[in-house]
């Protein structure tokens, strides 16, 4: 058996697999080493996950997340090391998980929309290419953040119609002065503006609002996944943003002319045939 997890913002997908089949799933908090100490990392999984499996003792654990990168890696190691027993343990990115999940041991483009986005490009094994998304301030195009941060933009700026306005200040209960606040002022405006998502999405059928998300998702294919050797590759991609507006997704990939892959909300059930796969090849 082995035990793969995939690692988001507000909780972590813990997977255990035998033979290729999922035979337990466990949930944890999310789980960063950029922003948490091994102490707090293994008290989650001891606390948290220990409870929720019935084997400590596991043939691989592959864990993937954001901040799982350089000298952070380790810390995520230690903690898991601490309370389950392995002699195969692979630590890596959100964008790796993305990558094997879309893609398996063919070479492609992978990509992530959700509160972020980021990119890569992928041999099969490895990302041999990255373009930095530089944040949802320089970057981040195509992200949650982004389509909030241009759609609340625009409509303060009375480029959207007085009703969308209005609709949209009523049904979030704010004020202009509560958003400059929310955004220039407290902590995380990034998550802030990515929750005006589900609204945006709702109100597609407006012209303008269209218009606003197929252009953000052509700028993140032009300034991201454009800059790879695309020809022919598929383009993949995973996350909340990139599953929910997955037509008007599909519409940019198109326009774009590049070759349309998979379009998936997680990478675990593309992680598992993976491991699945390359168990066979070992």
């Amino acid at each position: 058996m082995i035990l793969i997890a995939d690692s988001g913002s507000t909780k972590v997908d813990w997977s255990v697999v035998d033979n290729g089949k999922v035979v337990k799933r466990a949930f944890t908090k999310g789980i960063n080493p950029f922003f948490q100490s091994e102490e707090e990392i293994s008290n989650e999984i001891e606390t948290t996950l220990l409870p929720q499996l019935d084997t400590r003792e596991y043939e691989g654990i592959y864990f993937f997340g954001a901040g799982c990168a350089f000298d952070k890696i380790e810390i995520v190691k230690n903690a898991i090391l601490r309370n389950l027993k392995t002699n195969n343990i692979e630590v890596g990115s959100d964008m790796i998980a993305a990558a094997r999940g879309l893609c398996g041991h063919e070479p492609g483009i992978a990509c992530i929309l959700g509160t972020g986005s980021n990119s890569c490009y992928y041999d099969g094994k490895n990302i041999v290419d990255n373009v930095s998304p530089l944040g949802f301030i320089l970057g981040d195009e195509g992200s949650g953040a982004v389509l909030g941060k241009l759609f609340v933009s625009d409509l303060l700026k009375n480029q959207l119609t007085p009703g969308l306005k209005e609709k949209f200040l009523e049904q979030y209960n704010l004020t202009v002065g509560d958003i400059i606040d929310r955004v220039y002022r407290k902590p995380f405006p990034n998550r802030f503006l990515a929750t005006f998502s589900p609204f945006i999405s709702e109100n597609l059928t407006d012209p303008a609002v269209h218009a606003l998300v197929l252009n953000s998702f052509k700028s993140f294919l032009k300034r991201n996944v454009m800059q790879y050797d695309f020809e022919g590759k598929p383009v993949g991609f995973v996350g909340s943003v990139a599953f929910h507006y997955r037509e008007v997704l599909e519409e940019a990939v198109n326009d774009m002319h590049l070759k349309m892959g998979k379009i998936v909300q997680s990478p675990m059930e593309g992680l598992i045939e993976y491991y699945r796969v390359a168990d066979v090849i070992l």
